[in-house]
């Protein structure tokens, strides 16, 4: 690890930076000062809560006969015995009111009411690699706007796990289009997202838990920055040439429609009877969203934190270990009291093998701004049809829009009229009391 930490100094000094976080942070949306900024207000408000989640397991877990204070390996068991006590709500309870065709109708709905755009199917206009897999073309106008392949289900033997959207084909003024477009037309953009859910068994349709539900709506998002914008360049068009801390944005944003009553409801049946999804399942399934909400945020500040700190106020071989260091960040960002012999840093692939080093504040940022940009729907009022229809064309033509073509402090602020602001996140997670 010190290693790797000093040879990443070496290049951004040798680039003309002061640290691997300043080399980072120049092609990022956030600076290193905004972003531990918003760690530290993130850290300050969840701590209480944390204390909290920490003190509602201990008391559960004396309550079923277990003695003394509980330490790092008991935590997660009794945390998880609370959530089934409270909530009782399981995946296979849920799946039945999820079939994919309902969901994607649904989805597709949600589309069409924010975005003015309407998903037909397309089978057979163009060739696939397995014959699970959808062909739809995106329509505005009446014309079509982009096409995208739907691969939804589990194959372990042929496909990796995860879920994920990848261009086929961006959108670019240069390339030739379609055979048949009008002369001086732009090739339009072809996306492909891909999932691992259960597939059809036994004539029934491939059901969803929750989380894949989720999971769609999230993968969605990324296509449709893919596919609606409006950039003919092609380096800067779609998802292309978006900075890596906020191209989560319209994906953590369309998850929110899964918890919007109505929007749920328009797809939530049972897949034999059309029984819709019972409302107490739905009360349970949006209070289990905000369960060690505290817990979560400051596990997050957390990694976020150290991996800015080993990669900018760390020196490697100056006497303190990684793991001195990591103690000593979680004096502030845990509410237990470290455990010496944590090696967590060793298995930290996401910042020493991936894409994350000084950048796993992403994750944090990009959700502010996914949930403030939610947050201007609850502001316009979710019943009020009129005020989410104007909002939704004002999110489909700026944050969708404009792709990597103009910074995106920018696109923001044209959207939402001012920076971005933690409110939503912290209310979304019901912190906001606690802060």
């Amino acid at each position: 690890i010190e290693q790797v930490l000093a040879l990443r100094n070496e290049k951004a000094e040798l680039l003309g930076f002061k640290n691997f976080v300043e080399l980072s942070m120049a092609s990022k949306m956030a600076t290193s000062v905004r972003a531990e900024e918003l760690l530290e207000e993130l850290r300050a408000k969840s701590f209480s809560a944390a204390q909290q989640d920490l003190a509602d397991a201990q008391a559960f877990a004396a309550g079923r006969s277990h003695e003394g204070e509980l330490l790092w390996w008991d935590v997660a068991f009794w945390a998880e015995r609370l959530r089934e006590d409270k909530y009782d709500l399981s995946d296979e309870e849920l799946r039945p009111y999820f079939a994919l065709p309902a969901v994607l109708d649904g989805l597709f709905k949600v589309a069409k009411r924010l975005f003015d755009v309407d998903v037909v199917p397309a089978d057979g206009e163009a060739s696939v690699w397995n014959p699970d897999v959808r062909f739809f073309k995106l329509l505005a106008g009446g014309s079509p706007r982009a096409y995208f392949y739907l691969d939804p289900y589990s194959r372990p033997a042929e496909k990796r796990g995860g879920a994920w959207m990848a261009e086929v084909v961006g959108r670019s003024r240069l390339l030739p289009p379609a055979a048949g477009s009008a002369p001086g037309s732009p090739r339009l953009p072809v996306a492909h997202m891909v999932c691992n859910q259960s597939p059809p068994v036994d004539g029934q349709p491939s059901l969803m838990t929750f989380r894949e539900v989720e999971t769609l709506f999230h993968e969605f998002g990324h296509a449709l920055q893919h596919m609606l914008t409006t950039v003919d360049e092609g380096l800067v068009a779609g998802i292309r040439g978006v900075e890596w801390d906020a191209v989560e944005l319209p994906s953590q944003f369309m998850e929110n429609w899964c918890y919007d009553r109505p929007t749920l409801y328009s797809f939530a049946r049972h897949y034999q009877t059309g029984e819709a999804l019972p409302e107490d399942m739905f009360s349970r399934l949006k209070a289990a969203k905000t369960f060690r909400s505290g817990t979560q945020m400051l596990r997050q500040v957390h990694f976020s934190s150290i991996d800015l700190e080993l990669h900018s106020r760390f020196t490697p071989g100056a006497g303190e270990s990684v793991f001195d260091r990591d103690a000593a960040v979680a004096q502030k960002t845990q509410v237990m009291p470290s455990f010496p012999q944590d090696r967590f840093l060793c298995s930290f692939s996401h910042i020493f093998a991936g894409g994350y080093s000084a950048g796993y504040y992403s994750y944090k940022w990009a959700e502010v701004l996914s949930a403030d940009a939610f947050g201007a729907f609850e502001e316009a009022g979710l019943d009020d049809d009129a005020a989410v229809v104007s909002t939704g064309r004002r999110f489909r033509d700026t944050v969708l829009a404009l792709g990597g073509s103009k910074a995106p402090e920018l696109v923001f602020e044209s959207f939402r009229g001012r920076q971005p602001s933690t409110d939503a996140l912290l209310r979304h997670n019901g912190l906001l009391a606690a802060a």
